[in-house]
């Protein structure tokens, strides 16, 4: 094996070609990105980059020099246009490159308002890369009105930096309420109360009709037949993986770039990782959109490519950052049927369970309630609901059953 390539300089790919040169690989390595500079961090564009709390220099995953230092080829501004899968080879902006072993890391992409709903008019926004938030962030200045389309984390972790920046902030949700799509009533109401607070006005089982304006945005005329009127926009409604390069290589699609256990594609020496896969978990396949699964599922291709013939065992967790609330998430809780609910003055946690089974725990400033929770679901061991909800319970002494 001489020429190891990685589409994606992303977390993935940052951390896939990381591990090859750890784990004693001494050939070639190249990763390539489409944006200007080294891979970055992603989840603090939308809180402690657009809050002014975070420079650039200390987004980057790792320093620039890092991969010069490690005689990785970082090429970046670098747009991949087509892969042939029979000739190793991919044909990119920068002239074409062959390979040995292609590891796709190409993420997401946003979902953008259609032109016919006034998503093409200027002063609308996404919040996916570092050019949508260095485009947005002039925007946030006290008293500016600000509209939110969608009620999932990204659009209510946007709304608190706007909010905490003195604007006025308004989030409409086509569901019956915030975070319905992953998260029990239980959380919703959580989050409700706390933007609410924040003076936030929440407008959920309303959805967007269409977008105001001639050239730039105004406002927007909702489902319920009413006018808000804004100085910007921003858009959170969902991400889908970027499976465009794949696909056109006749690459298996479900969900995401289909791969195995162990990270490969339908197609020889072509492995993928991160976002833009879906792979097998427990009887089933699924995606997951986190920073830890990245991380995880790329270095696990990285040993693969090597050799080492293991198989990828996601353990789901998830974070966000909104005014003074850290909210940590383990397991996942697809087909929960009741939730138990812990609450002090400081802490507030709310464990999912399907009959007698854990699945997942959200936990609001509850760090042992996510750490707790996280060890038992990792260890598929289920503590008594009546336990949990004990107020008196020391939730360590759930680990000991």
């Amino acid at each position: 094996m001489q020429h190891v390539v990685v589409i994606g300089a992303g977390q993935a790919g940052a951390s896939c070609v990381a591990k090859l040169r750890n784990s004693g690989f001494n050939g070639k390595i190249t990763l390539i990105g489409a944006e200007p500079c080294p891979p970055y961090q992603r989840p603090p564009l939308s809180k402690g980059y657009l809050l002014g709390d975070m420079t650039l220099e200390r987004l980057f995953l790792r320093p620039a020099s890092f991969y010069a230092d490690q005689n990785i080829t970082l090429m970046t501004n670098c747009h991949v246009t087509a892969i042939d899968p029979t000739a190793q080879s991919i044909t990119t902006t920068n002239g074409p490159l062959s390979y040995d072993e292609l590891v796709l890391t190409t993420g997401s992409t946003p979902r953008r308002l259609p032109a016919a709903m006034g998503g093409s008019l200027k002063g609308v926004f996404t919040v996916r890369d570092l050019a949508d938030v260095d485009a947005m962030a002039p925007r946030f200045t006290a008293g500016a009105r600000v509209l939110i389309v969608g009620g999932g984390y990204i659009g209510l972790e946007a709304a608190a930096v706007a909010a905490k920046l003195g604007l006025k902030v308004t989030l409409i949700e086509m569901a019956d309420r915030i975070l319905q799509r992953v998260a029990a009533p239980e959380t919703s109401d959580f989050f409700r109360a706390l933007h609410e607070s924040h003076g936030v006005t929440l407008r959920e089982g309303v959805g967007l009709e269409r977008l105001l304006g001639q050239d730039h945005v105004t406002g927007a005329r909702l489902s319920d037949g009413s006018e808000v009127a804004a100085d910007f926009v921003i858009t959170g409604v969902g991400i889908d993986p970027d499976t465009t390069l794949a696909s056109a290589a006749g690459l298996d699609i479900d969900n995401g770039i289909a791969v195995d256990a162990q990270g490969r594609s339908s197609a020889p020496h072509i492995w993928a990782a991160g976002d833009c896969t879906s792979f097998p978990y427990r009887g089933s396949r699924i995606r997951l959109e986190s920073v830890p699964n990245a991380i995880d599922q790329a270095e696990c291709v990285a040993e693969n490519i090597l050799g080492a013939g293991k198989d990828y065992v996601a353990k789901p967790w998830f974070w966000s950052d909104q005014y003074d609330v850290k909210l940590q998430i383990a397991g996942l809780n697809t087909g929960y049927d009741h939730v138990v609910s812990r609450r002090d003055a400081s802490s507030t946690s709310f464990w999912y369970f399907k009959g007698s089974t854990l699945l997942a725990v959200d936990a609001m400033n509850d760090p042992r309630g996510y750490m707790v929770g996280k060890r038992l679901i990792e260890a598929g061991k289920s503590p008594d609901p009546a336990l949990v909800a004990a107020p008196e319970t020391d939730l360590k002494t759930l680990l000991k059953s």
